[in-house]
C-alpha cells in the first residue's frame, strides 16, 4: 500500500464522545492516525458530541432514550443492532481496508463484516466485559446471567485476527482468563498529549480566579479527581476519606470533576459534613481538563475496578501532579516506583496518604516532576500511533 497508510473504518459502541475515560483513548487514536496521514471514519451511537472535525456517522436514534449511554444499559441492545446496520452500510460505501473496533460489542458487530468483506479486524481491548458490568451493577457475580456472559465475552475476544490491549495487565488477561492466543496481543497503553497537560498551563491569576468561581479558598490545599463519578470509581471512599482529613483540618479541598451521579454523591458530601471542604464540578470538557487540574497540589486515583484502564493517572502525570492511588496492577503499572499507594479500599491509609503529600510539598513537587518525565518518555501519542500502524502492516499482508 503506497505510503502505508490506511483507510480505517473505527467502530465505537458508545456515546461519542463524552469527555472521559474511553472515549479519550478512542479521540487520541484517531487523531494521532489521522495526523500521520491516515483517513478515519467512526461510527458510533445517535448522541455525543462531535469533536475535531472527525468524521462521525451516527446511527438512528430511539426516540424515548435520547441521553447519553454511559456504562451497562439493556438499551444498548437497540442501539448495538442499529449500530451494525450503519456499520454494514459505511463499509459497503467505503471499502475500509482495516476495521478498528472498540470494546467487546464493537469486536462483535466488526466481526461478520470483516469475514464478509475480507476486512481484517483489530479489537481495541479495554477491560473485562462482565467485570465492567459487575461494577456498574448490571450482573450479579456467579449469578448464571454472569457465567453465560462469561463465555460470551471469551468467544469475541477469540474472534478477531489480532487485539491491542490497553496495558501489559490487561494483555495478561486477555491470554489466561479468556484462551487468547498470546501472539495475536499488541499491547499499545494509553497515552497523554503532554503539551497540552503541562505544568503552568494557566497563570497565576487565572489560577486565583479559577479557584475563586469554584468557592475554594486562597489558603486551601486542594486535591483533584477527574474522571466518572461511580462507586468502582471509588468515589465513596474518596469522600470517607475527606471526613478522615477534614476532621483534623480546615485548609484542605476537595475537587472533584466528572459526571454522572453528580446530585447523589453532592448530597452524600453534604451528609457527610463535607459541604463547605468539597466542589462537584460536573463534567468538564477534555479540552479545558488541564486548566482545572493546575488547580490542584495533589492527584487522587481511586478507582477500585481490578480490570479496566486509568487513563487519568496519565493526565495528572503530566501535569505534574504527585498521585495516591489504591495499589492495582494498572495504577502500578502507569506511576511506577513514582506513584503513592495505599492498601485498596483503606479510605484511612489514603487520608493519610494525601495528608503526608499535602504537608510535604518538596517531596510532592519531586514526585510530581518525575511522574511528568516518566508520562513523555513512556506514554507519548506518537509512539502509540506507530505501534497501531504496524499492527496494522502485519495484519493486512495475512491472507484473509
Amino acid at each position: 500500500m503506497p505510503g502505508e497508510l490506511y483507510n480505517i473504518l473505527m467502530i465505537a459502541p458508545t456515546s461519542f464522545f463524552a469527555d472521559y475515560g474511553s472515549h479519550v483513548r478512542i479521540l487520541e487514536e484517531a487523531r494521532i492516525l489521522r495526523r500521520m496521514g491516515n483517513q478515519i471514519t467512526l461510527c458510533t451511537y445517535h448522541s455525543g458530541q462531535d469533536v475535531d472535525a472527525l468524521t462521525i456517522e451516527r446511527t438512528a436514534g430511539i426516540p424515548w432514550r435520547k441521553g447519553y449511554e454511559i456504562g451497562s444499559s439493556w438499551y444498548k441492545i437497540a442501539f448495538d443492532a442499529l449500530l451494525t446496520v450503519k456499520c454494514a452500510a459505511v463499509v459497503r460505501r467505503l471499502k475500509p481496508d482495516v476495521i478498528h473496533a472498540f470494546l467487546h460489542e464493537g469486536a462483535l458487530i466488526g466481526y461478520p463484516l470483516s469475514l464478509l468483506d475480507r476486512v481484517p479486524l483489530v479489537f481495541d481491548f479495554q477491560g473485562s466485559l462482565t467485570s465492567e458490568m459487575i461494577d456498574h451493577k448490571f450482573l450479579r457475580p456467579a449469578s448464571l446471567s454472569h457465567r453465560l456472559l462469561y463465555r460470551l465475552e471469551g468467544v469475541i475476544a477469540r474472534l478477531p485476527q489480532t487485539i491491542i490491549a490497553n496495558s501489559y495487565h490487561a494483555a495478561e488477561l486477555l491470554a489466561s482468563q479468556f484462551g487468547c492466543d498470546r501472539r495475536k496481543i499488541h499491547i499499545v497503553p494509553d497515552c497523554v498529549d503532554s503539551d497540552r497537560f503541562r505544568p503552568g498551563v494557566i497563570d497565576g491569576e487565572e489560577r486565583l480566579a479559577l479557584r475563586a468561581r469554584l468557592g475554594i479558598s486562597p489558603g486551601c490545599k486542594v486535591v483533584v479527581y477527574l474522571g466518572l463519578l461511580a462507586e468502582y470509581q471509588g468515589i465513596d471512599l474518596l469522600l470517607q476519606a475527606a471526613v478522615h482529613l477534614v476532621e483534623a483540618r480546615s485548609d484542605i479541598h476537595f475537587l472533584i470533576m466528572g459526571f454522572p451521579n453528580v446530585e447523589h454523591y453532592r448530597e452524600m458530601a453534604g451528609r457527610l459534613g463535607l459541604a463547605e471542604q468539597v466542589t462537584f464540578t460536573g463534567r468538564i470538557p477534555y479540552e479545558e481538563a488541564p486548566s482545572y487540574l493546575a488547580l490542584g497540589d495533589v492527584a487522587v486515583a481511586p478507582k477500585i475496578s481490578a480490570t479496566e484502564g486509568s487513563g487519568k493517572l496519565l493526565n495528572y502525570m503530566a501535569m505534574g501532579l504527585p498521585v495516591v492511588a489504591f495499589d492495582t496492577a494498572v495504577s502500578r503499572e502507569y506511576l511506577g516506583e513514582q506513584g503513592v499507594y495505599v492498601p485498596l479500599g483503606d479510605t484511612l491509609a489514603l487520608s493519610e496518604a494525601l495528608e503526608a503529600l499535602l504537608d510535604d510539598p518538596r517531596r510532592g513537587m519531586a514526585l510530581g516532576q518525575q511522574l511528568r518525565e516518566r508520562a513523555t518518555h513512556y506514554y507519548p501519542w506518537p509512539e502509540a500511533g506507530e505501534k497501531i500502524l504496524q499492527v496494522y502492516r502485519e495484519i493486512c499482508q495475512e491472507p484473509q
